[in-house]
C-alpha cells in the first residue's frame, strides 16, 4: 500500500466512525487499528490529520480515533520516529486540553496517548505537558493525570523530573480549592512516590544511580503536611480516600526524623475516619495498602522506623 493509499482508506474509515450503530463504530475502529498493525507511521499520521481538519467532530468520536492510536502505538512505539513521535505528541496535547471538563472520556484517551508515546520519547512528551505546567497557575487536570501516569508507566524516564515537578506542584496545593482537584494531585503525589521508590530499589538498572531518596524528602514532606493536616479533614469521601492512599507511599520518601515525628499522629489521623466514612472497607483497604508497613515503629529514638523491626517490609518497589 502506499502512502496516499493508506491515507485515503483510512480517512473514508474515519468518516464511518459516527455512524450511529456502535457495532458500525467497533468495526471501523477494528479496521483502523488492523490498518494501524501494517503501516503505523501512516495511520497515526492520518488521524493526526483527520482530527486537525474535522475540529467540529463530537467528542465521543474523537476520543474513539485517539484509543485507535494508543492501540497501534503500544504495539508499534520502538518502530515510530521522532518525527511522527511530535505530530501524535502535539495533537494529544491538544485534544486534552480543549476542554475544563474534569475526567471525560475524550481527556482520558489523549492522555492515554500522551503516555503510550512516552514510554520511549519521554524527553519530548515532558517537554510539551510541562509547558502546560507553569508555576504560580492552576494546571489543567488532565495535565497532572500525565504525569501521573507517565511516573507509573516509565519511573527510570520520570523520575529525574521530579525534584523540579513537586517544587513546582508545591504552591498549586494551596490554590487548588475544588477537591476534584485535590483528588488528582493526591493521586498524583501517590504515584510519583510510588515511581521514586521503584527507582530507588533499581538503582543498579536506573539511567542515574546517584538519585537519593534525599533529593525528593523536602518537597514530598511539604506536600504531605497539605494532605495530613487539611485535605484529610474534608467533608469529601473521595478526597479523603484519596490522601490515604499517597500517604503510604509518600511516608517511606520522609526523612527518618520526620517520619517518627508523624507517625503516632498519622495512625490516629487515619483511624479517624472510620467514624467519618460509610464505607469502612474501602478505609481499610486504603489504609492497608498505603500504611501496613509502616505499623510495627516502636523504633529507638533516632532511629529510622522503617528500619526498625526484622517484620517490617519495603513498600512495594522499595526503598532505598
Amino acid at each position: 500500500m502506499t502512502e496516499s493509499y493508506v491515507k485515503k482508506l483510512s480517512f473514508t474509515l474515519l468518516d464511518a466512525i459516527p455512524d450511529k450503530d456502535p457495532a458500525v463504530q467497533e468495526q471501523v475502529c477494528s479496521a483502523l487499528c488492523s490498518l494501524g498493525e501494517a503501516r503505523p507511521e501512516e495511520m497515526l499520521c492520518a488521524c493526526e490529520k483527520y482530527l486537525r481538519q474535522h475540529d467540529k467532530l463530537a467528542h465521543p468520536y474523537r476520543a474513539m480515533v485517539l484509543r485507535a492510536m494508543e492501540t497501534v502505538l503500544n504495539s508499534h512505539i520502538h518502530e515510530l520516529d521522532k518525527d511522527t513521535a511530535n505530530i501524535v505528541i502535539f495533537l494529544a496535547s491538544s485534544e486534552m486540553t480543549k476542554t475544563k471538563e474534569l475526567g471525560c472520556d475524550w481527556q482520558r484517551a489523549a492522555s492515554n496517548v500522551l503516555v503510550a508515546v512516552g514510554k520511549r520519547f519521554v524527553n519530548q512528551v515532558m517537554e510539551e505537558v510541562l509547558s502546560k505546567f507553569q508555576p504560580g497557575i492552576l494546571p489543567h487536570c488532565s495535565v497532572v493525570e500525565t504525569l501521573a501516569s507517565l511516573s507509573i508507566s516509565n519511573a527510570f524516564g520520570m523520575v529525574p523530573f521530579l525534584p523540579s515537578i513537586l517544587s513546582t506542584m508545591l504552591p498549586m496545593l494551596g490554590m487548588a480549592k475544588q477537591d476534584a482537584m485535590r483528588v488528582v494531585f493526591c493521586c498524583a503525589l501517590q504515584h510519583f512516590s510510588e515511581s521514586t521508590l521503584e527507582y530507588l530499589a533499581n538503582l543498579d538498572q536506573a539511567p542515574d544511580p546517584t538519585v537519593r531518596r534525599d533529593a525528593f524528602a523536602t518537597d514530598i514532606f511539604s506536600a504531605y503536611d497539605v494532605l495530613f493536616h487539611h485535605w484529610l479533614q474534608s467533608r469529601d469521601a473521595k478526597l479523603r480516600l484519596a490522601v490515604v492512599a499517597a500517604l503510604g507511599p509518600m511516608s517511606h520518601l520522609l526523612p527518618s526524623e520526620k517520619l517518627e515525628e508523624q507517625l503516632p499522629k498519622l495512625l490516629p489521623g487515619v483511624l479517624s475516619l472510620y467514624k467519618k466514612h460509610a464505607e469502612t472497607f474501602q478505609v481499610s483497604k486504603e489504609a492497608g495498602d498505603g500504611l501496613s508497613p509502616l505499623l510495627p515503629v516502636q523504633a529507638e529514638p533516632g532511629s529510622d522506623p522503617r528500619g526498625s523491626c526484622e517484620c517490617w517490609q519495603p513498600y512495594p518497589g522499595g526503598s532505598a
